[in-house]
């Protein structure tokens, strides 16, 4: 439990404790010389050019008609592309006049922030739907982040500007989210069942819980919304199970977890350390989450809707490193540092407010262990030289069908060779209205013909927490790793199946991924295939199927005897990073049966 606390007692801790201030106030111009002095000149200059870019540009419109294109087109990126801009400009203009403190970014910010303010909804459209009610605000990631940055914004320059826009901010926060956060019951985020709990939970407490930190004067009323909070990021936290995973991935680790990691700075700093979660285990396990799926340098596991690329944020990460005692976590060098603040505004001023200047010591360097194991996610990730950033990686994942942001892949796997999956996850498709619809499976993302998994009898995974994977083994030693799964209870009844077992085994001595499917049928007419997706071309060989990708290659040997090979095209998979063709690599036995089975080894090319 992250709060032992009784409202009273946070009560009066919050009126006795008199804690230091957050961050430096831009009228503090001693604190930021030194900031812009550790950023050094050329960033500060980078920064600073940014904020009058921004500056001379109008405030971007946002008309009722673009929130409605969500409803009438199915497409979100009309209205949330301005918004997004509307937030990241004020930021950047915030952090360039802190840095250079001349005023003349005081105007802009204005506009901006007052602009934030008159909007009918704090809201992404694809969350409501209809035009905004702004009688009866609904809170959602936007309010979240929203909330969050104009109390940083009215802490650090609000002195500077007109007293109305403070005035404003305090009134538009406490009605659009510290009101119905408090005495409303109908967040599904708020009161999800522990395990269930997604970044939607981390983000809109920890973003609404932080904001009230800056603004919410009233200690008692203070003391109650950090105990909701609490309450709700117990929840939140146990959504990484016992060995610290998440089904989200780690690209929503990135999101969720760096505004629970915010607010509990936060919520330390003003209790003067006597409400504390970082003492909770649970917390250290969840921070270790992207050092233990990282494939290789800047590229990490992406099962159900996690991006390929990963944004993790820089000064999240070296927060979280020095708190914890993980130095790895800093090592971890995000090439995205995050200072647009586009997911979180908090660390993106961080990025710049808590620079420290470039050592010349070389970064500590990440050695994974050679083998992990979520068992509540039933993930494997094997590695055969974990000191080699260029070595061949194996993830598997069993799981079942109703996941956090789930995709239909319960069984499916990637094979990762030199810094490239080459036996791919596709990860997110685009976000629209349909692709959280009644039809999303409809979807070839997030259907299991989007996957590295079986077909049986043409039949394919079905959504549900029903359809799941049991783990019969799951073994690790030096030589190899291996999962095995069942999986038959992931198909529907008309598949036929008495059973189907995945073997997948990572064989260091042999430089190779072992692949063994074996469906055993109520009929003697079962067909099985086992199908692999990339991204890479795909060449059927008389013994072998080679697939180059951009920097490697891998070898699929079959037996022809046995088994034969087709490659066939899905042109223009609607993903987040863009249309994009995809090849499914597909092995079918020769005969069908009562009891049929493919097997595959897959071998890196030098």
């Amino acid at each position: 439990m992250l709060n032992p606390y009784s409202p009273l007692e946070l009560e009066r801790i919050l009126r006795e404790e008199k804690p230091a201030e957050p961050l430096p106030k831009a009228s503090d111009r001693a604190a930021w010389a030194e900031i812009a002095r550790k950023n050094g000149p050329e960033e500060t200059a980078r920064r600073i050019a940014l904020a009058e870019e921004y500056a001379a540009l109008p405030v971007p419109a946002l008309p009722a008609s673009l929130f409605l294109e969500v409803k009438r087109t199915g497409e979100r990126e009309g209205y949330e592309t301005p918004a997004h801009n509307r937030r990241i400009r004020l930021l950047a203009l915030v952090v360039g006049e802190c840095l250079e403190g001349k005023g003349r970014f005081l105007d802009p910010i204005l506009d901006l922030a007052w602009a934030i303010c008159e909007e009918s909804a704090w809201n992404y459209p694809a969350h409501l739907v209809e035009l905004a009610d702004p009688t009866f605000p609904e809170l959602d990631l936007q309010t979240g982040i929203t909330t969050l940055l104009l109390a940083e914004t009215d802490y650090l320059v609000g002195d500077q500007l007109e007293p109305r826009l403070g005035n404003r901010i305090r009134y538009e926060v406490n009605f659009r989210a510290f009101t119905p956060f408090l005495t409303r019951h109908d967040h599904w985020w708020l009161y999800q069942p522990p395990g269930r709990a997604a970044n939607w939970t981390g983000v809109c407490t920890g973003g609404i819980a932080s904001a009230a930190i800056y603004l919410e004067k009233d200690p008692a009323r203070l003391a109650d919304i950090i105990d909701l909070a609490s309450r709700s990021l117990d929840r939140f936290l146990a959504s990484f199970g016992s060995d610290g995973g998440s089904s989200e991935g780690p690209g929503y680790w990135s999101f969720g977890f760096s505004f629970f990691t915010l607010f509990a700075h936060l919520v330390e700093q003003r209790t003067n350390g006597r409400l504390n979660y970082f003492l909770d285990p649970q917390v250290e396990r969840a921070a270790r989450f992207p050092l233990r799926t990282r494939l290789s340098p800047q590229n990490y596991l992406n099962f159900s809707d996690c991006d390929r690329e990963v944004s993790l944020m820089a000064a999240h990460l070296a927060f979280l490193a020095k708190r914890l005692n993980i130095p790895e976590l800093k090592a971890l060098n995000p090439i995205k540092d995050g200072a647009t603040g586009s997911h979180n505004p908090g660390w993106g001023l961080r990025t710049v407010a808590w620079k420290e200047p470039q050592s010349a010591e070389p970064l500590l360097e990440i050695v994974p262990a050679a083998h992990e194991w979520f068992g509540d996610l039933q993930w494997m990730l094997a590695y055969q030289n974990p000191a080699d950033p260029d070595g061949l990686v194996l993830a598997v994942k069993g799981g079942h069908n109703r996941e956090m942001h789930n995709q239909n892949d319960v069984g499916s796997f990637l094979v990762h060779y030199k810094r490239e999956s080459l036996i791919a996850e596709l990860g997110r498709g685009r976000y629209t209205r349909a692709y959280f619809g009644p039809d999303r499976y409809s979807h070839f993302v997030v259907s299991s013909a989007g996957h590295s998994v079986p077909v049986v009898n043409g039949v394919g995974q079905l959504f549900g927490q029903q359809y799941k994977a049991s783990v019969i083994e799951h073994s690790a030693d030096a030589e190899k790793d291996r999962l095995v799964l069942e999986l038959k209870d992931a198909y529907a009844p008309e598949a036929g199946l008495t059973s189907l077992k995945r073997s997948v085994t990572l064989d260091r001595s042999a430089s190779r991924v072992e692949l063994r499917d074996t469906a055993e049928f109520e009929a003697e007419t079962g067909q099985l295939e086992s199908v692999l997706l990339t991204f890479g071309q795909a060449e059927v060989g008389p013994e072998a199927v080679l697939i180059r990708g951009d920097h490697a290659a891998l070898r699929i040997d079959y037996d022809p005897s046995q088994v034969r090979a087709s490659v066939d095209t899905v042109k223009d998979v609607d993903l987040a990073s863009g249309l994009t063709d995809i090849r499914r690599v597909t092995f079918t036995p020769l005969k069908a049966g009562q009891t049929v089975e493919i097997r595959l080894n897959i071998e890196p090319v030098a």
